[in-house]
């Protein structure tokens, strides 16, 4: 107790009113604060960069929406115009059959005049010769009877045989319409089938394409935030345990300096400010050679995102 009360009377006349203890303590405090703004603008630093981040990828995923939003209209619109292209198709399909149809009846009509007009002419015809070969036949006593009568047989015959035929052909050219009408319609229903299975083979195939890439690009989006988080978690980490050994270890300097005689005390304060001097300065390059490794992942970070 005297030998510590005489040191503190001699430090007093010798260095001033400030004793070791004090300037240690002031020493410490300073560098308490020196650490404690550095780790604050470490941390503004890294929340900034975290907040651009998550800007970015607001931004990516709102572009995205957009982008999906307005293809959908797009491939909305183009069905609704290819409906309306089908169903006016089909209506104009509908009004040609009904045209074809009306005519057709027309026709059927038309035929069935004539053919009633050639059939009352052909009687008038028959009645007419039936007169005349009935007066011939008067008056030259029924000789020409017989002749008479085959002539009217072969002109009944040869008229109906007439009819048959042309009823044959046009039953013939009739069915012969109909069957190709209806392979037209076979063909253009099966181009029609074929295009709409093309079209939504061509569709699916490209929205499983997006689907792949946008989830290859959230996985190496989440894989590069994992990186980046365990990355500075473990300098983080590294940093703090170096830190708190020093502590440690300065803690340990101190209960040994107590412990050590009177008159080395001063030495071994000189010595201590010479080893806070070169932790500082290693403290230093730590943080300077922390930042050129910031900045090279940068770099590389953003070549990465340029090429992807």
């Amino acid at each position: 107790y005297l030998a510590r009360k005489f040191f503190c009377l001699w430090a007093k006349k010798t260095l001033g009113q400030v004793l070791p203890s004090k300037a240690r303590g002031f020493y410490d405090q300073k560098i308490l604060q020196k650490t404690f703004r550095e780790w604050k603008e470490q941390w503004t630093v890294c929340r900034e960069r975290k907040l651009s981040l998550r800007e970015d990828n607001q931004y990516r995923h709102l572009l995205l929406n957009l982008i999906f939003k307005a293809w959908r209209a797009y491939v909305c619109q183009q069905q609704g115009k290819r409906n309306n292209y089908y169903i006016a198709e089909s209506h104009a399909k509908k009004q040609t059959m009904l045209r074809t149809w009306q005519h057709w009846l027309v026709y059927v009509d038309v035929q069935r005049t004539k053919h009633g007009m050639q059939s009352v002419a052909l009687a008038f015809r028959e009645r007419s010769c039936l007169r005349v070969s009935w007066a011939v036949w008067r008056r030259q006593h029924y000789q020409k009877c017989c002749g008479h009568k085959m002539s009217i047989l072969a002109l009944q015959h040869w008229a109906q045989s007439l009819q048959f035929r042309a009823w044959l052909q046009w039953q013939d050219l009739y069915l012969y319409t109909q069957n190709e009408k209806q392979k037209d319609t076979r063909a253009v229903t099966h181009h029609q089938h074929w295009e709409l299975r093309r079209c939504m083979g061509a569709w699916l195939g490209y929205l499983n394409l997006n689907r792949v890439k946008k989830r290859q690009n959230e996985l190496a989006q989440e894989f590069h935030r994992s990186r980046m988080l365990q990355r500075c978690f473990s300098d983080w980490q590294l940093s703090w345990e170096c830190r708190r050994r020093m502590h440690a270890h300065q803690r340990d300097l101190e209960k040994k300096a107590a412990r050590i005689a009177l008159w080395r005390v001063f030495a071994h304060w000189k010595h201590y400010v010479v080893l806070c001097v070169e932790e500082a300065q290693q403290c230093e390059l730590a943080e300077k050679h922390y930042k050129c490794h910031l900045l090279v992942l940068q770099k590389f970070w953003n070549r990465w995102k340029s090429r992807l």
